[in-house]
């Protein structure tokens, strides 16, 4: 199945389920802005198509920055402006990486990152935060890095591509941090 259909479908049925298109309200009371928030349960990709893991891993790489970006811009406490340049840093370097990976693997695989409708819907809600940046930034962090995560890990694991292998094993290990440092922002 191809991952980033599954993630589009996935982000859209979500919408669905909340009766709007509009982002979900975010509140200032952490319990009430995590139940409002549209959440996805992903599962785990499929790592037997090493263009899906390309595509899908350089558009996360993509979303991390631009978002990063917004957080060094909008972000209330200094904690996620100091993320949002970590990731705009870290996520830079994991692209690079990946474009190394696939010219070491060959063959047809090809590099041409594209936000999924799901990423372009998650930065159009950071942008309209306001008030609120820092709650809708941590929790679309530690959702988009253990998605990401999962695909690293399943890619490391069962991947048939073995620069694709190395670099998603090497990676894991940043995006795990990531993903714990998510989970501690305001």
């Amino acid at each position: 199945m191809n991952i980033r259909f599954a993630l589009a479908s996935a982000a859209a049925l979500a919408l669905a389920a909340c009766g709007s298109n509009e982002p979900a309200e975010i509140t200032t009371d952490e319990t009430s802005a995590t139940e409002t928030a549209a959440t996805i349960d992903t599962p785990t990709p499929d790592a037997s198509d090493p263009q899906d893991f390309v595509d899908t891993i350089a558009a996360s790489d993509m979303f991390e920055i631009e978002a990063g970006r917004l957080a060094q811009e909008m972000g209330k406490s200094q904690k996620v402006k100091d993320f949002g340049a970590m990731m705009v840093k870290d996520h830079t370097a994991s692209s690079d990486k990946l474009k190394a990976a696939v010219a070491q693997a060959g063959g047809d695989l090809a590099l041409a990152p594209e936000l999924t409708p799901a990423q372009q819907g998650n930065l159009e809600q950071l942008r309209s935060a306001g008030e609120n940046f820092d709650l809708v930034y941590a929790q679309q962090q530690v959702s988009a890095h253990d998605m990401a995560l999962q695909l690293l890990r399943a890619q490391a694991q069962s991947g048939t591509v073995g620069a694709l292998k190395t670099f998603a094993g090497e990676t894991a290990t940043v995006v795990e941090s990531h993903l714990q440092q998510a989970r501690q922002l305001p």
